[in-house]
């Protein structure tokens, strides 16, 4: 009876956690919807906390929070006297948790973003973290199979996971500079990102970035192929790379102050010291947001290439006084 119970329940979270991941699809493509990638992020956190709980409940964890006198169990409860299970978060920091190191820091970036995002307004946000969004999607039909079997699978119902646009010249360069994203916002991706290391960075399951290549068909059959999907280890997409420019996320180089001194030294101001770096980066407010100069880490302050050309400029301006 009970073994009965547990499948029951398991396979009403596997229904439940299929449905969202479908319906956060079916938004994010829907046109007629601005508010998309908040209603995905929300709906995509629900659909693999469901997940988990699935997993969770067929090796006979108990995902309830609780505390424990003695032998018992005294287990948390809601004001309404309902149990309270496990968020997502927690699941991923069981060590029970069967996602890879890549998927589950795909996760803990939507659940910190969604964090910023649950009590102010957002705007275009859609194209600049899509590729993060389209992991979430891919990863989630990938395990949901690999843990519970095909039968569980949603790409037979999805012949893309997220649409795609055409982008402009314009829209190119919006992206590039991200403009229209709030400043908190901005600053917990950079400082998400920068805790990252760059394989963990350009995992395909952190953020499936694809590039579609524009082809003019040349043999009969092929007049509505309008897109063509490269590898990223075939010599095609290596000449690509090498003679187009494409978008793509990078992560930044970072240089700690003392690094930053040192390289004024060494490129002939050998009496710039770490307290003018300190005067020159308050003088210019170089860390207040949107200046794009640098990004807090886990508390630890990081400089990009960008603070290093205006250093190097400053020092040229004032070549007497440091040569």
């Amino acid at each position: 009876m009970r073994k009965r119970l547990v499948k029951s329940i398991k396979n009403e979270l596997l229904g439940k956690s299929r449905e969202a991941a479908l319906a956060a699809v079916q938004i994010f493509n829907n046109p007629n919807i601005t508010f998309k990638s908040e209603i995905y992020i929300v709906l995509m956190i629900i659909s693999w906390t469901y997940l988990m709980h699935a997993y969770l409940r067929t090796k006979k964890i108990d995902y309830r929070y609780y505390t424990k006198s003695d032998v018992r169990k005294k287990y948390s409860r809601t004001k309404n006297g309902s149990y309270k299970y496990w968020e997502l978060e927690r699941c991923l920091n069981d060590t029970e948790n069967p996602l890879d190191k890549d998927t589950s820091n795909n996760l803990r970036f939507l659940i910190e973003l969604r964090h910023e995002i649950e009590h102010q307004m957002t705007t275009r946000i859609d194209d600049i973290l899509s590729a993060r969004f389209q992991a979430t999607c891919l990863n989630f039909n990938d395990y949901i199979k690999r843990l519970f079997g095909e039968k569980y699978a949603i790409d037979k119902y999805l012949s893309f996971s997220l649409q795609f646009s055409s982008l402009s010249g314009g829209q190119i360069d919006m992206l590039r500079e991200q403009k229209g994203l709030p400043a908190r916002i901005s600053r917990f991706i950079e400082g998400f990102d920068g805790s990252l290391t760059e394989t963990e960075f350009n995992s395909p399951r952190f953020a499936y970035r694809v590039l579609f290549v524009a082809k003019t068909a040349n043999r009969k059959g092929q007049a509505d192929m309008v897109i063509e999907f490269v590898k990223s280890d075939t010599s095609l997409a290596k000449k690509i790379n090498a003679e187009y420019v494409t978008i793509k996320e990078v992560e930044r180089k970072k240089h700690r102050p003392g690094s930053i001194v040192n390289q004024m030294k060494d490129n002939g101001y050998p009496r710039f010291k770490m307290h003018h770096h300190t005067d020159l980066w308050k003088k210019k407010k170089a860390k207040n947001d949107g200046m794009g100069y640098g990004a807090d880490v886990s508390g630890t302050w990081y400089w990009y290439d960008r603070w290093v050309e205006e250093v190097k400029k400053h020092c040229l301006d004032n070549k007497v006084k440091y040569q």
